[in-house]
Protein backbone atom coordinates (compact mmCIF):
# COMPACT_ATOMS: atom_id res chain seq x y z
CA UNK A 1 0.00 0.00 0.00
CA UNK A 2 0.99 3.58 -0.75
CA UNK A 3 0.02 4.93 2.54
CA UNK A 4 2.25 3.31 4.61
CA UNK A 5 4.66 5.13 6.89
CA UNK A 6 7.95 4.03 5.21
CA UNK A 7 6.20 5.69 2.27
CA UNK A 8 6.03 9.17 4.34
CA UNK A 9 9.88 8.64 5.64
CA UNK A 10 10.79 7.87 1.98
CA UNK A 11 8.80 11.21 0.79
CA UNK A 12 10.27 13.69 3.57
CA UNK A 13 13.99 12.06 3.11
CA UNK A 14 13.21 12.76 -1.09
CA UNK A 15 12.10 16.55 0.23
CA UNK A 16 14.95 16.72 1.95
CA UNK A 17 17.63 15.85 -0.90
CA UNK A 18 15.77 18.18 -3.21
CA UNK A 19 16.20 21.17 -0.57
CA UNK A 20 20.11 20.10 -0.46
CA UNK A 21 20.54 20.32 -3.89
CA UNK A 22 18.51 23.89 -4.32
CA UNK A 23 20.55 25.42 -1.20
CA UNK A 24 24.09 26.33 -0.44
CA UNK A 25 26.00 24.16 1.48
CA UNK A 26 28.87 25.77 2.79
CA UNK A 27 30.96 29.18 2.64
CA UNK A 28 34.99 29.99 1.92
CA UNK A 29 35.83 33.06 3.93
CA UNK A 30 39.42 34.33 2.99
CA UNK A 31 42.08 34.60 6.08
CA UNK A 32 43.14 37.77 4.82
CA UNK A 33 41.58 40.05 2.42
CA UNK A 34 39.33 39.30 0.23
CA UNK A 35 35.21 38.46 -0.83
CA UNK A 36 33.22 34.97 0.49
CA UNK A 37 32.90 32.47 -1.80
CA UNK A 38 29.59 30.16 -1.41
CA UNK A 39 29.81 26.43 -2.29
CA UNK A 40 26.32 24.86 -4.07
CA UNK A 41 26.39 21.53 -4.72
CA UNK A 42 26.97 22.26 -8.47
CA UNK A 43 29.75 25.35 -8.31
CA UNK A 44 31.52 27.58 -5.93
CA UNK A 45 30.00 30.93 -6.43
CA UNK A 46 32.81 33.91 -6.28
CA UNK A 47 31.78 37.41 -5.53
CA UNK A 48 32.61 38.79 -8.94
CA UNK A 49 30.16 36.64 -10.12
CA UNK A 50 32.02 34.17 -11.69
CA UNK A 51 30.99 29.86 -11.17
CA UNK A 52 34.00 27.22 -10.74
CA UNK A 53 32.07 23.96 -11.63
CA UNK A 54 34.78 21.55 -10.08
CA UNK A 55 32.38 20.42 -7.10
CA UNK A 56 29.93 18.79 -9.44
CA UNK A 57 30.43 15.50 -7.68
CA UNK A 58 28.05 16.62 -4.98
CA UNK A 59 25.30 17.84 -7.46
CA UNK A 60 25.67 14.40 -9.51
CA UNK A 61 25.48 12.11 -6.37
CA UNK A 62 22.12 14.03 -4.99
CA UNK A 63 20.71 13.64 -8.34
CA UNK A 64 20.76 10.05 -8.61
CA UNK A 65 19.79 9.23 -4.89
CA UNK A 66 15.95 11.65 -6.00
CA UNK A 67 15.01 9.50 -8.49
CA UNK A 68 16.04 6.43 -6.53
CA UNK A 69 14.12 7.44 -3.80
CA UNK A 70 11.15 8.36 -6.01
CA UNK A 71 11.48 4.82 -7.11
CA UNK A 72 11.32 3.00 -3.73
CA UNK A 73 8.20 5.28 -2.65
CA UNK A 74 5.76 3.39 -5.73
CA UNK A 75 8.02 0.59 -5.88
CA UNK A 76 6.01 -0.81 -2.92
CA UNK A 77 4.29 -4.14 -4.54
CA UNK A 78 8.24 -5.48 -3.85
CA UNK A 79 9.20 -4.73 -0.66
CA UNK A 80 12.75 -6.54 -1.10
CA UNK A 81 13.57 -4.34 -3.88
CA UNK A 82 12.58 -1.37 -1.78
CA UNK A 83 14.71 -2.04 0.94
CA UNK A 84 17.44 -2.83 -1.25
CA UNK A 85 16.70 0.98 -2.77
CA UNK A 86 17.15 2.51 0.21
CA UNK A 87 20.12 0.54 1.49
CA UNK A 88 21.24 2.35 -1.81
CA UNK A 89 20.27 5.67 -1.04
CA UNK A 90 21.98 5.34 2.46
CA UNK A 91 25.34 4.11 0.36
CA UNK A 92 24.76 7.37 -2.01
CA UNK A 93 24.57 9.29 0.91
CA UNK A 94 27.78 8.06 2.61
CA UNK A 95 29.53 8.81 -0.73
CA UNK A 96 28.09 12.44 -0.52
CA UNK A 97 29.04 13.24 2.79
CA UNK A 98 32.90 11.66 1.71
CA UNK A 99 33.28 13.84 -1.33
CA UNK A 100 32.11 17.05 0.46
CA UNK A 101 34.62 16.38 3.41
CA UNK A 102 37.27 16.15 0.52
CA UNK A 103 36.40 19.24 -1.42
CA UNK A 104 36.12 21.27 1.85
CA UNK A 105 39.39 20.14 2.84
CA UNK A 106 41.23 20.40 -0.72
CA UNK A 107 39.67 23.72 -1.26
CA UNK A 108 40.92 25.51 2.14
CA UNK A 109 43.94 26.68 1.17
CA UNK A 110 44.07 30.03 2.22
CA UNK A 111 40.21 30.12 3.70
CA UNK A 112 38.50 29.56 6.96
CA UNK A 113 35.69 26.68 5.60
CA UNK A 114 31.81 27.59 7.02
CA UNK A 115 29.54 25.02 7.07
CA UNK A 116 25.81 26.10 6.00
CA UNK A 117 22.50 24.60 7.66
CA UNK A 118 21.61 22.57 3.76
CA UNK A 119 24.74 20.01 4.95
CA UNK A 120 22.99 18.28 7.47
CA UNK A 121 19.82 17.48 4.94
CA UNK A 122 21.79 14.99 3.56
CA UNK A 123 21.76 12.90 7.25
CA UNK A 124 18.20 13.62 7.98
CA UNK A 125 17.33 12.08 4.68
CA UNK A 126 19.96 9.28 5.75
CA UNK A 127 18.12 8.99 8.75
CA UNK A 128 14.36 8.93 7.18
CA UNK A 129 15.89 6.30 4.78
CA UNK A 130 17.14 3.95 7.78
CA UNK A 131 14.01 4.36 9.22
CA UNK A 132 12.09 3.76 6.23
CA UNK A 133 14.18 0.72 5.16
CA UNK A 134 13.76 -0.68 8.81
CA UNK A 135 9.69 -0.25 8.17
CA UNK A 136 9.93 -2.08 4.99
CA UNK A 137 11.91 -5.24 6.61
CA UNK A 138 9.03 -5.14 9.95
CA UNK A 139 6.61 -5.23 6.84
CA UNK A 140 8.13 -8.07 5.30
CA UNK A 141 9.05 -10.44 8.34
CA UNK A 142 5.29 -9.70 9.00
CA UNK A 143 3.76 -11.17 5.91
CA UNK A 144 6.25 -13.95 5.86
CA UNK A 145 4.65 -14.65 9.26
CA UNK A 146 1.61 -14.87 8.12
CA UNK A 147 2.42 -17.37 5.05
CA UNK A 148 4.01 -19.28 7.43
CA UNK A 149 0.46 -19.65 9.35
CA UNK A 150 -1.42 -20.22 6.52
Amino acid sequence: MIQRKQTIFLFLALLASIACLCLPVGSFEPKGMGTESTLMNLWISNANGGKDFRVWALFAILLVTCPINLFAIFDYHNRKRQARACAFSMLMIIGWYVVYGVFSQISMNGFTFHIEFAACLPLVAFVLLWLARHAILADEALVRAADRIR
